[in-house]
């Protein structure tokens, strides 16, 4: 016997909303992901985007889209050029770039939000004596072929230098 106070599950409604949950979710996401990957495409080189965004179309297409998400949420949070002015070995590296035996380290992002004048370490050709702070331009390296390290975790300039002596 069923009293008037009370209540039985609507099966109907709670399957209806967890899948409309289910599809915001996953809409949410792709927005999330479009909006990622339109922050990260001047950091990346050509191929280097291309292929990014065809492995998110692939079996492991979560972690590519979760990737765009954090390499844009790091690339957001950057401090600017001169925002880590007389930090000296203490400043942050946030990005690393590489091409045959050439690395680049950016300490910090164009100050007009772009790829043209960022700040940061260069050792070109492996020549560790002759490597040097200065700035660079960011679509220039990726323009040749350079590649985002995807891996990287941010660590002071004394720290690069010190995993390169060894």
């Amino acid at each position: 016997m069923t009293t008037a106070n009370q209540t039985t599950p609507n099966t109907a409604n709670s399957n209806g909303s967890e899948s409309c949950n289910t599809m915001d979710g996953k809409r949410n996401q792709k927005l999330q992901t479009a909006q990622a990957i339109l922050t990260v495409k001047p950091y990346l080189s050509r191929l280097q985007m291309l292929t990014m965004v065809d492995a998110c179309r692939g079996e492991e297409g979560d972690f590519f889209r979760q990737m765009f998400i954090d390499m844009a949420q790091l690339i957001e949070s950057m401090p600017a050029t001169y925002e880590q002015d007389g930090m000296g070995e203490q400043a942050v590296v946030h990005l690393h770039y590489f091409l045959g035996g050439s690395d680049w380290y950016i300490l910090e992002k164009d100050m007009e939000g772009g790829v043209q004048q960022a700040f940061g370490y260069a050792v070109l050709n492996g020549d560790e004596e002759c490597a040097e702070l200065g700035y660079i331009s960011i679509a220039e390296i990726t323009r040749y072929g350079a590649e985002l390290n995807l891996y990287f975790q941010p660590c002071t300039l004394a720290e690069i230098k010190a995993k390169r002596q060894h």
